[in-house]
């Protein structure tokens, strides 16, 4: 079997970490594995199946002989970093916004559109981790019923900001647990002006704000579920809105979701029945034992959890549901694993001439 060189780029983050963990329980036959970060973290060592492995620092160089990247450290750096890898050969599996919004790389969630992967010309996008988890809930409703319309509304975990926003929260509920002062310096964004408490709070802004209102969070919701969906960013054909909020939970993102399907006659029960057989997809839906999906249960899985399925009582055609997923796996490291484990089944893993 064909093994390859790979590297993993912001391997100490938040992201990174789970990266090293997702590789090494996939089907990618890994050769040899470099691990790349910032000069900080260079000379540190970390176990990938059971062998140390000395951090690099990330420069062009050290792309050299590489066939693989995985990479998580930030836009800016994927931006400088991944195409001076791919002039040296590797194929890019992206984590961050550097590239989504690119009409020539493939934004893509294996399940909803693995096909894109042909077109790559050397980077492929992992998208934002709250529109991976509701594509993969609504693919099958796509593909069955149609989709005319998709608004909502997120509960983001506060892993979703990175490390440093994680232990600020946890620091944050210590301190109001304790009557302490809490110190927020890094939400709703560190590029803002002003910085609130997430503990025993919601913030209803993730990044900043565009000058229509919205957040760029949901202008990426919008944008990226269109162009995951029907190829196309600006696709009239699927109306998509969103309000992005930020929820005092660590690990796993919730989603209500009211979506309009296409087939009038579709009902609740087809509806259960499709999101049941998607793939990648786990149905937790059963109001008479109080069974749906939760943040706690659905951390450290790889899958998505569909849950509170219902009709909407004022507008036939159009449905409710409830989605989990954690969003360091599925939205995030996870995601890039499977993105590679389908580059390497159908020989993608290299940069087209």
């Amino acid at each position: 079997m064909k093994s390859y060189n790979v590297a993993i780029l912001g391997a100490t983050g938040a992201v990174g970490t789970r990266l090293i963990d997702q590789l090494a329980h996939s089907t990618v036959p890994v050769k040899s594995l470099k691990l790349l970060a910032s000069s900080r973290s260079a000379g540190k060592t970390v176990d990938f199946k059971g062998q140390p492995i000395t951090i690099e620092e990330a420069t062009p160089e050290a792309f050299d002989g590489v066939d693989l990247v995985l990479a998580s450290a930030g836009g800016g750096v994927s931006k400088r970093l991944l195409p001076e890898a791919v002039k040296r050969g590797a194929v890019c599996v992206d984590n961050t916004s550097a590239f989504r919004m690119d009409p020539t790389v493939p934004l893509v969630v294996p399940e909803v559109n693995a096909d894109q992967l042909k077109n790559h010309h050397g980077i492929i996008a992992n998208p934002n981790c709250s529109t991976i988890q509701m594509v993969v809930a609504l693919k099958p409703v796509l593909d069955k019923f149609g989709l005319k319309q998709i608004v909502v509304s997120t509960y983001q975990a506060a892993s979703g900001a990175g490390q440093s926003a994680l232990n600020e929260f946890f620091q944050q509920a210590q301190d109001y647990l304790n009557g302490k002062e809490m110190q927020s310096t890094i939400l709703p964004t560190g590029s803002d002006k002003e910085h609130y408490p997430l503990a025993f709070n919601l913030l209803p802004q993730i990044d900043v704000f565009e000058d229509d209102g919205y957040t760029h969070e949901e202008w990426k919701m919008i944008h990226e579920t269109k162009k995951i969906m029907l190829n196309d960013m600006d696709a009239e054909d699927l109306k998509v809105t969103a309000t992005c909020v930020r929820v005092p939970v660590p690990i796993s993102h919730g989603e209500s979701v009211y979506f309009e399907v296409a087939d009038d006659k579709a009902t609740t029960d087809d509806i259960k029945a499709a999101i049941a057989a998607g793939e990648g997809v786990v149905l937790q839906d059963d109001p008479d034992h109080q069974v749906y999906p939760q943040p706690l249960t659905a951390e450290g899985k790889r899958e998505t959890f569909v849950g509170r399925i219902r009709p909407d009582r004022e507008n036939p055609g159009a449905f409710h549901l409830w989605v989990v997923s954690d969003n360091l796996l599925k939205g995030a490291a996870w995601n890039t694993v499977e993105i590679a484990e389908r580059l390497v089944a159908d020989d993608l893993v290299r940069v087209p001439e």
